[in-house]
């Protein structure tokens, strides 16, 4: 397999979705950028962070805050507690067949509490009060309750990310993860964007899963998240860190 171009999108993409799609949700200090903690843990640094980086990114995460990485493979400061290291693929779409799922319903703000649930129940991965926002969920209800859903997280230009993907055990094994997965492909597909997504390496079962509906290995990576110490480095307050601003 070739080695990835450097300059490619998926190569950094939280940094590239918070410099581009997502730029309205982006928190920067410095040279650090990352989500809304209500929205995704996700933060990116440069690739050879110096010490006033990590100071950044403490001081955006705040005491005791999480920090998580993906495509990044620097170790924190030795203060910083890791709560999770693992390695992982990135897979992108090579024939998907997209398709909408007629019995899929579109979830919004106001199903959030029952994803929240859904979540806590079959841990797909994080997912946060505000996470709804970054694009299309789609979820199944039997009884009315609230069984399957799949969604996008990051969007580096060009490109989105499905997440989000889980299946409450009283209905796997009829196949309502994959279409949802193919459903949300569809969604991103009409945009004119490419679907890729993210998981551990060790989770077999869903990259085999992703795999037979047409998904393809790009690149190995790797997740980290780690908490910042309870006194993170002194620096100079920055009244910009503090919200939400648009980066170019």
């Amino acid at each position: 397999m070739t080695v990835p171009d450097a300059t490619h999108p998926l190569d950094r993409p939280v940094h590239a979705a918070l410099t581009g799609p997502h730029a309205s949700f982006a928190e920067r200090r410095g040279r650090v950028l990352r989500y809304p903690a209500d929205v995704a843990a996700w933060c990116a640094l440069p690739d050879a962070p110096e010490a006033e980086d990590w100071a950044d990114a403490a001081a955006l995460a705040g005491p005791g805050g999480l920090v998580a990485l993906t495509a990044f493979r620097e170790p924190p400061p030795e203060d910083w507690e890791v709560t999770f290291h693992a390695e992982g693929v990135q897979l992108v779409d090579a024939g998907v067949e997209a398709a909408p799922f007629p019995e899929a319903v579109r979830l919004g703000p106001a199903d959030v509490p029952e994803m929240l649930d859904l979540v806590a129940r079959n841990r797909p991965g994080p997912f946060l009060p505000r996470t709804v926002e970054l694009g299309t969920y789609l979820g199944v209800r039997r009884d009315g309750v609230l069984v399957a859903m799949a969604g996008e997280r990051l969007r580096p230009p060009g490109w989105s990310e499905i997440s989000g993907v889980c299946t409450d055990e009283s209905v796997r094994g009829q196949g309502l993860g994959g279409r949802l997965v193919r459903a949300v492909a569809h969604e991103i597909g009409r945009r004119g964007e490419t679907p890729f997504l993210h998981a551990s390496a060790s989770n077999t079962g869903a990259v085999r899963l992703y795999e037979s509906l047409g998904f393809v290995l790009r690149r190995r990576t790797s997740f980290l998240a780690a908490l910042v110490p309870g006194n993170p480095p002194a620096r100079l307050p920055d009244p910009a860190a503090a919200r939400a601003t648009p980066v170019g």
